[in-house]
C-alpha cells in the first residue's frame, strides 16, 4: 500500500515542506520547498498567506497524513512558543479543512528515529535524509531537509508502533 506523507516544518518567516511516498520499504520524493509569508506584514496577514500556500500544496500533493513538529519552547523564550503557536494553528487547520489527519512528532523523536538519537545535531538529520532519499548532498535550505525528516521519521515510528504488541503501545 502506498501512502503519501506531508512533513512540515513550521515557521512565520519560513515554514518548510516535503512530501514523501512511501511503498514496500522503497521511499520517494514527491515535491518539497518552502512556503514564506511576508516578513514585514501583520502576523495576521502572515498567517493568512501561510495557511493559503499550505492549502496548495496540500491541493497539489493529496497527502494521506500531515506530519508537524511538536511544540517545544523554553522558559528563555515563550514569545517564540507563542508565535509558533500560531503558525501550527493554522497548519493543523488546513489539514482538518482537508479532511486529513495530522500527527505530531517531538523533534527529539525525529533525531532518534532517523539517527538512533535524539541528542543528533542539525547536520547529522539533514545528511540522513539526504542518505535515506539518495541525494549526494544534504538539502538546503534546513527547512525543508527538517520537513522531509519529520516526513520520514513518522514512516520509521509507524512502522514500529504497528510491530509492537498491544500491551506495549501503552507502556511507550
Amino acid at each position: 500500500m502506498t501512502e503519501r506523507i506531508l512533513g512540515i516544518d513550521p515557521g512565520l518567516r519560513v515554514t518548510g515542506y516535503g512530501v514523501i511516498e512511501h511503498a514496500g520499504g522503497q521511499t520517494r520524493v514527491v515535491e518539497a520547498g518552502v512556503v514564506s509569508p511576508r516578513a514585514s506584514s501583520a502576523l495576521e496577514s502572515r498567517l493568512r498567506e501561510l495557511h493559503a500556500g499550505i492549502e496548495k500544496v496540500v491541493a497539489s500533493t493529496h497527502p494521506d497524513v500531515i506530519v508537524i513538529e511538536e511544540l517545544y519552547t523554553t522558559y528563555r523564550n515563550p514569545m517564540t512558543a507563542i508565535m509558533m503557536g500560531h503558525a501550527r494553528g493554522v497548519l493543523c487547520l488546513a489539514g482538518a479543512q482537508a479532511g486529513i489527519p495530522v500527527a505530531t512528532l517531538a523533534h527529539s523523536r525525529v533525531k532518534r528515529a532517523l539517527t538512533g538519537s535524539g541528542a543528533a545535531r542539525k547536520e547529522q538529520v539533514n545528511r540522513m535524509v539526504a542518505q535515506l532519499l539518495g541525494f549526494e548532498k544534504p538539502l538546503e535550505p534546513d527547512d525543508v531537509s527538517d520537513a522531509l525528516a519529520l516526513a520520514l521519521a513518522y514512516c520509521n515510528v509507524r512502522e514500529h508502533d504497528r510491530r509492537l504488541p498491544e500491551q506495549l503501545r501503552h507502556v511507550l
